[in-house]
This record gives structure tokens, C-alpha cells and sequence, in this order.
């Protein structure tokens, strides 16, 4: 069962959400809360939450450009991708998205453990839930824009990354000081450009994607269940 529910945040502000529950009369492993690209809560960000649904987990996607603008739904090219950067470049204070980000973390715990899986955009801020966040039991950031000039943080649950080695938002050599200061945090490197998850978009590898996501499902089958 899909439905978008409102959430609300320790500061007081309410906002979206879109939570995807595993079919009726299936046992729940766990939950999983995945965070959106810079295109928001869109086609792409809630079949990401059908596919955990139908692993067996409560998957919700916080619709943290609320804040911004409401029902952010964009494409991928063009003047969409501009739109994007700019609304999140308008969240100027990250402490409020992390107040978001943990409303739906808080939320999802009444169904058990709680991973976090994010892209873009959303997989800095999954790095920063990984050496931030209480509630968390582990995290996947994929190609987070941002995470290499995070460097200095360090991850308190177990979390894996995933960059490709053509993607000229995150160079190469950036990835290898990542390794470098943190030699235990897994780092894959798949020969595909940025946003080769989504199959939405041009850059998308069937093969990198399909890897990467089964070495997210193992991480969740070990640390949530």
C-alpha cells in the first residue's frame, strides 16, 4: 500500500512524505528511508520505495524540499535540472533537512530497524546520517554530491558508497582521499557516469545499478533484517 502522509518535524514544520508498505499479510523486515535527488520526490524516488516495499520493508521518501517549495516532482534534463540545484541550494540551513530527515526516521522505528539509502543530493545527506543521526542502523549513499568535501566525518553505523568512475560532478581523485582517510567504510567504483541508478535517466547502467542495489540489500539483510 503507497500513500503520501504528513510528517513533522522538531522545529514544528509539517511536510510530505511518501511511504510504500509491503503487501498486506507479508512480514516486515524493517524499514528503510530513502532520500531524493535534487529532482525531488518524483516517478523515480517513489519506485525506488516500491522496490524496498516489495523486499519487505516499510520505505519512505521525505519530501525534504518542502521546506522550499511544495510537491517537487521534476525531470532530469534541462531546465529541471537547473530547478533542482536551485531548490537545494535554497535549504541554506542543513540542520533544518536534518530535523526532516529524522521525523521520518522517527516514524519509520515503530516498524524496526531503519537503514538509509540515498542519491545525489541525497546521499550527502545520507552521509551525514551515517556520522549524525541517532535511530540509524546503516546507510547506502550513492554518487553523493558533496560527500569528498565531507572527508572529516565519520560514520557511526556500517555504510557503504558508490560512485562511478565517469562522473565528472565527483572526480576520481576525490573518491581516493575518501579511501584513503576512511580505509574501512567499503567504497565501490563502477565504470559508470552519475546517476547510473536511475533508470530515468540517460546515464543509467543496468549493470551498475543491479550491483550496487545487491550489495544494498545484503547490507540491509545484515543490519536490519
Amino acid at each position: 500500500m503507497a500513500e503520501m502522509m504528513r510528517l513533522e518535524a522538531a522545529d514544528g514544520f509539517a511536510f510530505d512524505g511518501y511511504c510504500k508498505k509491503p503487501e498486506s499479510g507479508k512480514d516486515i523486515r524493517g524499514a528503510v528511508l530513502v532520500i531524493q535527488e535534487v529532482f525531488g520526490v518524483n516517478g523515480h524516488i517513489r519506485e525506488v520505495c516500491d522496490g524496498y516495499a516489495e523486499q519487505g520493508y516499510v520505505a519512505l521518501a521525505p519530501a525534504i524540499f518542502d521546506r522550499v517549495e511544495k510537491n517537487v516532482q521534476l525531470g532530469y534534463e534541462g531546465k529541471d535540472m537547473m530547478r533542482g540545484v536551485e531548490i537545494a541550494k535554497g535549504l541554506l540551513k542543513p540542520e533544518q533537512t536534518m530535523l526532516d530527515l529524522n521525523a521520518g526516521i522517527e516514524y519509520l522505528q515503530q516498524f524496526g530497524k531503519v537503514g538509509v539509502v540515498g542519491y545525489c543530493f541525497g546521499g550527502l545527506m545520507s552521509w551525514l546520517c551515517a556520522a549524525e543521526m541517532e535511530g540509524v542502523a546503516c546507510v547506502s549513499a550513492y554518487y553523493g554530491g558533496g560527500v569528498t568535501a565531507k572527508i572529516e566525518l565519520t560514520p557511526k553505523v556500517p555504510t557503504i558508497l558508490h560512485f562511478g568512475d565517469q562522473d565528472a560532478h565527483i572526480p576520481l581523485p576525490d573518491v581516493e582521499k575518501l579511501i584513503a582517510v576512511h580505509p574501512s567504510v567499503p567504497v565501490y567504483i563502477y565504470a559508470a557516469d552519475h546517476g547510473f541508478n536511475c533508470d530515468h535517466r540517460a546515464s543509467y547502467d543496468e549493470a551498475a545499478a543491479k550491483l550496487a542495489l545487491q550489495r544494498t540489500h545484503a547490507l540491509f539483510a545484515e543490519h536490519i533484517g
